[in-house]
């Protein structure tokens, strides 16, 4: 969520409601991957340092692998509030019980942490390809906000149990929770989690192995707590806390493939970065980060959740909202760093940086043989990366066949990981776009270093 933790004067106008009753057996959340899915989809918001990649509209991305995303709609919203604050945070999609969709998020715009409200933006979508039925959704009615709203299944209840973080009459945040069947009506509101201190940003796992864990941010860490029932005041804390600097919003994602489960969290910055770590399983409650190499997020993304899909579904979602017209270019072996220009110099930089667009490349076929590619800037696109005297520069295409020349290189597998990408030059064919001291250039490779150097993931 990105905000300061909490505001003292938020207190509780109302008591909480007593605990529901518990009844029949725990079952997987309508969030848990079904059979048939073999991809994912991420929600999210936009944030940049200068604010040139913000947006508070939703936005969403695709994965086969739930660590390499896609954006869709050329990272665009698909969708924008258009009540409260006309803006959103933190967006949660939910795969129901019928197989439709709903999509929660808190109603703010932007970092005015002064804004207060007890309601929650709601979408329903048949297939995250239109959306309908859009509705503020009221929560409470105490003098505090309503942030980072999930739900899941419970089917003791026979209902769905939206969570959320807000100031408790201590002056602490606190997971509450709503009961409802339709996301139009709700139960009152009563405190989910309190251990004593600030919580926000829950996630949870249902009914893995017949316990259920909640993940939430505690002192700019990850923390996780489990227990065998979903009843309110049941959770109890377990786990090694996971951080990276400050670190909050996790998004707690299983593998559909293995038994590694993943745990994503957002650096506490206005533009933050996203880290992920993995677990064989989270009864442990430990975690391994991840090397950067492993996974990229969707560009200037903020504060997501993920759920999974079928391929059907995925295909139609890039069929209707478009795979993006750009590409970018990570380095393997300083993996926090893209391929960017600056003052029209050629270089890597580390994420996130403005103009953002810097880093986004149109893969053109190559301007003396359309075998090979150029790349063609996106936010300046008269101008190609050419090298001159050996050094890489962003440059006017003058037509000639010597720019032409110094434009165009060979895609080839990665010299250092094959699943990764070198570039060879045309006209220079012993030698390939490396980085030296952050800076592109044209080299003959030879040294594990160099071909590190000479080695990038083309994606997005």
């Amino acid at each position: 969520m990105s905000r300061p933790l909490p505001s003292r004067r938020l207190v509780l106008r109302t008591a909480a409601a007593a605990p529901l009753a518990m009844t029949g057996a725990l079952a997987l959340g309508a969030g848990t991957a079904h059979a048939a899915d073999s991809a994912y989809v991420m929600g999210y918001f936009t944030e940049s340092p200068n604010g040139t990649g913000t947006d508070y509209g939703l936005h969403l991305a695709v994965s086969k692998d739930s660590l390499n995303w896609m954006p869709l709609n050329q990272n665009n919203p698909v969708v924008t509030p258009t009540e409260g604050d006309l803006g959103l945070r933190d967006p949660f999609i939910l795969r129901k019980q019928d197989g439709t969709f709903v999509v929660l998020a808190t109603d703010l715009k932007g970092t005015d942490w002064s804004y207060v409200s007890q309601y929650v933006h709601v979408w329903n979508s048949a297939d995250l390809r239109t959306f309908t039925g859009y509705h503020r959704l009221k929560l409470h009615d105490m003098d505090t906000h309503c942030w980072a709203p999930e739900a899941f299944w419970d089917a003791g209840r026979g209902k769905y149990a939206l969570i959320y973080s807000a100031v408790n009459s201590s002056g602490h945040n606190v997971i509450m929770v709503n009961y409802t069947t339709d996301f139009v009506t709700v139960s009152a509101p009563q405190v989910f989690f309190d251990p004593g201190y600030d919580v926000i940003d829950g996630d949870m796992a249902v009914g893995v192995g017949g316990v259920n864990y909640l993940y939430f941010k505690k002192d700019q860490t990850l923390v996780g707590a489990r227990s065998s029932s979903l009843d309110p005041g049941s959770f109890t804390v377990f786990s090694t806390p996971a951080s990276h600097g400050g670190t909050e919003a996790p998004a707690l994602v299983k593998s559909l493939t293995s038994s590694t489960w993943y745990l994503w969290g957002d650096t506490y910055t206005p533009n933050g970065v996203f880290y992920a770590w993995q677990s064989t399983g989270l009864s442990a409650g430990t975690w391994t980060a991840l090397d950067q190499k492993a996974y990229t997020q969707p560009v200037n993304s903020k504060h997501c959740g993920i759920a999974s899909i079928t391929a059907t579904q995925y295909d139609n979602l890039v069929a209707t909202w478009g795979a993006p017209a750009w590409n970018r270019l990570k380095s393997y072996n300083y993996p926090a760093r893209y391929v960017r220009h600056s003052n029209f110099a050629g270089r890597i930089d580390e994420y996130p940086f403005d103009p953002y667009t810097d880093s986004q490349w149109k893969l053109v076929p190559g301007l003396a043989d359309s075998s090979g590619v150029s790349f063609q800037s996106v936010n300046y696109p008269t101008r190609y990366l050419r090298h001159h005297n050996y050094q890489l520069q962003l440059d006017v295409n003058d037509g000639t066949s010597t720019f032409a020349a110094d434009a165009t290189f060979y895609r080839t597998a990665g010299l250092a990981d094959a699943s990764w990408s070198s570039f060879r030059s045309y006209n220079n064919p012993t030698r390939y776009i490396r980085h030296y001291d952050y800076a592109l250039r044209i080299d003959p490779v030879s040294t594990a270093t160099e071909q590190q150097d000479a080695t990038f993931r083309v994606g997005y």
